[in-house]
This record gives C-alpha cells, structure tokens and sequence, in this order.
C-alpha cells in the first residue's frame, strides 16, 4: 500500500523510538532470540552488490495490492522489480516456475525467485553435482540422474561422491549430507560429516560457523537423538548472568530485537491514543524492557499519561535468564513507570502461552485492549502438531477478547510443515543470512560472539533439523500463512502508518547497510541484503 494511502501520523511519535534514551537503556534486556545464500567468503562488514548474477535469494513473491514502499535506510535503495520489494533481477524461468508446497499456497510472500520450496530444486543440485561426478556422457538415463535415491545407481554415485568430497563447497556438502541422513545411510552420511568437520569453524566465516551447528543437527538426526541432543542444549545452558549478556549482545549488534520493539510501539501508542486507560498482554514479556520505553513516549502525553496495566506472559528461557520470576518483571516495571509518572498496574501469568486461558488474563471492562505477540506464536503447536491447535486457539482466544490492536512480529521462514529435506535447505538459507548479519557488526574471533551464537541461535538450528513431532518448537510460517490463520480467526489486517517505517528506519541507521526495509500488503518487511527475516504488521 503507497504510503499516500495510509492514516498520516500526528508526527514525531517516531523520533521517540530510535533516538535511544539513557533512562531506558540502562534497564534493558532483550527477550527470546530471533533468528541469502552467500558464496562461502562472505564479507565481514563490507559493502556487497544486492544484485549479482550468481547469488540468488529467499525474496518477496506475490504482487502487492497497491505497489510497496521501500523506505529510505542507508544507503538509498534500487528496487527494478514491481512484484517483490526485494527481488533481485529474477530470470524468466525462475518466474515462471510454480511452486506447490501446501505452505505456499496461501499469499505467502515466497518469490518464484527463490530456490528453497521447489521440489525440483534438491535434485538439480544433485544433477550438477552428478554431472561433476560422472561426466555429461553419463549412460545413466535423465530420470536417475535426478536423484541420488535410484537404487541401481546409488552406490557408484556416493562412491565418486566420497571421493571428491574434499574439494566440494561447504553448501553442497551439507546438502549431500542431508540427503544422506534422509536415506539413512549412516556410512556415506559419516564420511561426509567427516569431511565437514575438518571445514567448519565457530569463529570462521558465516557459512562454516552456521555449518558447524548445522553438521550437529544432521548428526543428531542421524542417530535419533534429536530430541535428546536439544534437551541437552537446554540444561547446559549458561548461569543467567552469561545468557542474559549474550542476549544482550544480540540485541545490540543486530536490528531485530529493536525491529519487534519499535514497530510494535508505534503501532500501540498511535491505536491508544485517546484511550485513558490501556491493557497490554504481552505473550513474550521476558524483561518487559519494550514496555519503558513505550510509558517514556506516554509520559508526555498531553494532559497527562493513561492508567496502564500489563499481563506479562512467561517463557522459560526468559525466566532462566532473569534469574527470577515475573515478580521481578512487575517490580522493573513498576519502578521505571513510577520515575515517569505513569499509572501502573502488573499482572503476572507464570505460564507458557499453550496454556493460557481466559481466566488468566485478567479483562477488565473499561480497559482498551492491546496484544503483543514478539516472536512467539510459532512455538504454538499447530494442526499438524496437535488435535488441539494451540496456534489457532490462541488466536481466536485473543479475538473473543475484542482487542484494540493485535501486533505480530514474525520470522520470515518457511519450516513448520516443510518436509526434512526442503526445511534443510531453508533453514540453511534463512541462518545464512542471519549469521552474514552477525558478522558484519563483530570480529569473527570475538568471544561474545561465539557464544551469543551458540547460546541463542545454534539450539534453534539443531531443534529444526534434527527434532520432529512435539519435540520441534521452532516451527516458522511466513506471512502469507499467518494473514490468513488471523482472518480465519476473524481478524482484519490494519495499515500500518508511516511513523512505523520512519522509526524503523532510524533504527537501521545504527546498523549494517545491508540491512533492508520494505513495505508489502500492509506488513514491515525486515531483510539482510535480498533476503526478508522478519515481518511485522497489525491487527484487530
């Protein structure tokens, strides 16, 4: 939507958002962590064309309803497509190329640009590598050349295979790799996790970092330890003093924490503003540190700030790192509210959001209602999880309650329904990006770094490649999926103003170039280079 078509702002609510206030910085703490393909020399830092012939990016897909926006983030942006704001120049044939995935199917944003949900995608990458194995006047037929699963040939290819394999790029040993743990081939799946070993780094470039933790999932699947392995990553956790630190690096190396932040905030303050007295239910509360910085912009209400009440719904990665209970969330926030003169009331519901009813939300008629969902909602179990369907419950929930607002702010992934092999790829895709993101803002040999990795993103990537079932909690949707699971719980999407874009793009001149903002059917799209990470839109 062209941003003449949207509600103007009553202007500088977004100044208030990414000029960063040392009243409420001092009391921050991020919450649950968020988590292109590249060439293996990725850049630390550098400045890298967002269009090359030979990379091809996760993008944007269907056309928007009225044009998009791509707002002004350094340095000025160059969009040559009017179908996807971050589409690189896509052949026809990638265009053209249909996509069947049942997880496509509903407007989710998945360009025909991308090579991560075409079923065929796996299997050219094995043909050319085939072809690199047998020559091009292979006597082998067209049809088994697509696949190393032809049991007549099999054999002979995971030998030559094996023997090249040391030459063999990171990205097409893990995918080989994949395709081996698939088959449950242990032998030929071993050797080329041997192989791999001997090339991934945790302080190396993006790809061998994300490779060293993606080789432990592959392994963990191997040996259906899966669920066992991410158990493990759980308990071994570091004291709450080191996670909360290492959370906190994330938080200020990378936009996306901010990115949920802010444009949740603008959208809240601008729907409440001639409301005197305000519930927020917060389904991701863990420091409540998004809250100050909302009651900072409140205070200078003319005429004076409104009642507001909190819910503050608890996680236990949150409640580990806080070293504490909500209690102590109510008690922060009470005290920053109290230096601001904002009236304020905390309640506190010590429970994942798969349990929450509505007898734990304490509605109170007078009261406009806001709901916050911060990279929450795909921990919801969903149909293909459980008869219940926390996810679609949830959401109808919320709707019986006749919020105001409704904000959700997702990653732009595609992993919860995805079968293993193309939810392999995507999340190969998707982490490279974010690791790239990563490592342009520290050195590669940086402490802080590594474990912020390892503590707060390497255990997502373990739990989706190697874990199934209720045991596998990371389970992303893209946009596309989300819209329509929130209008099939009668939800309307609402246009985000231009104040939202304008804070956000504050925020990202704090950060890497590379980072993109764009505008499409109505929600925030947060990228690195061409590939979108992160959404954010509103509704009611």
């Amino acid at each position: 939507m062209q941003a003449s078509q949207r509600p103007q702002s009553s202007g500088g609510v977004h100044k208030l958002y990414h000029q960063p206030t040392a009243k409420v910085e001092q009391y921050y703490s991020p919450y649950n962590v968020v988590n292109n393909n590249s060439n293996d020399t990725s850049s630390s830092g550098t400045q890298h064309s967002y269009q090359t012939q030979n990379e091809q990016f996760f993008t944007l897909d269907s056309l928007p309803d009225a044009g998009y926006v791509i707002y002004d983030s350094p340095p000025a942006l160059s969009v040559s497509s009017n179908w996807s704001p971050f589409s690189p120049q896509c052949t026809q044939s990638y265009i053209s190329d249909q996509h069947h995935s049942s997880d496509n199917t509903n407007g989710s944003p998945l360009s025909g640009c991308s090579v991560v949900n075409d079923g065929n995608e796996l299997k050219h990458v094995l043909r050319e590598m085939e072809n690199n194995l047998l020559g091009p006047d292979s006597d082998i037929d067209e049809d088994s050349s697509c696949s190393f699963n032809d049991e007549v040939s099999k054999p002979s290819k995971w030998n030559r295979l094996l023997e090249i394999a040391p030459s063999l790029d990171m990205k097409e040993l893990l995918v080989a790799c994949a395709e081996a743990v698939s088959d449950g081939d242990f032998s030929v799946a071993e050797a080329l996790m041997n192989v791999l070993e001997q090339k991934v780094s945790v302080s190396g470039e993006p790809m061998q970092r994300l490779s060293a933790y993606m080789l432990e999932g592959l392994r963990a699947r191997l040996f259906s330890s899966g669920s066992i392995i991410y158990k493990k990553l759980k308990c071994n956790e570091p004291t709450s003093s080191e996670l909360i630190s290492y959370m906190q690096v994330l938080y200020h190396i990378c936009p996306y924490y901010k990115f949920a932040y802010t444009s949740a905030n603008v959208v809240i303050d601008e729907a409440m503003r001639n409301e005197n007295r305000i519930h927020i239910i917060d389904f991701q509360i863990a420091q409540g540190s998004q809250w100050m910085f909302l009651m900072h912009n409140l205070a200078r209400r003319p005429g004076g700030p409104p009642f507001v009440h909190i819910t503050g719904v608890d996680d236990s990665q949150s409640a580990h790192a806080r070293g504490g209970g909500l209690h102590l969330v109510g008690e922060r926030l009470s005290k920053f509210a109290e230096s601001c003169g904002v009236p304020f009331e905390f309640h506190a519901a010590g429970i994942s959001g798969c349990e929450v009813q509505l007898e734990n939300i304490h509605i109170r008629h007078g009261e406009a209602l806001a709901v916050n969902f911060p990279y929450v909602l795909h921990h919801m179990p969903d149909e293909s999880v459980t008869t219940v369907n926390h996810r679609d419950r949830l959401l109808r929930l919320v709707k019986s309650l006749s919020p105001k607002i409704v904000t959700l702010v997702e990653q732009e992934s595609n992993t919860n329904t995805s079968a293993f092999l193309p939810r392999f790829r995507e999340t190969m895709d998707y982490y490279t990006a974010m690791f790239e993101s990563i490592d342009a803002a520290r050195p590669r040999d940086d402490k802080q770094r590594i474990s912020a990795e390892e503590h707060c993103v390497a255990r997502d990537v373990v739990n989706i490649i190697a874990c199934e079932g209720a045991d596998r909690v990371e389970r992303h949707e893209l946009f596309g999926k989300w819209s329509m699971r929130l209008m099939m719980a009668g939800f309307t999407q609402c246009p985000l103003s231009p104040s939202v874009g304008e804070a956000i793009t504050g925020v990202l001149k704090d950060f890497s170039p590379n980072y993109r903002l764009a505008e499409s059917k109505g929600a925030l799209y947060l990228g690195w280079k061409n590939r979108a990470l992160a959404t954010s839109s509103a509704w009611r």
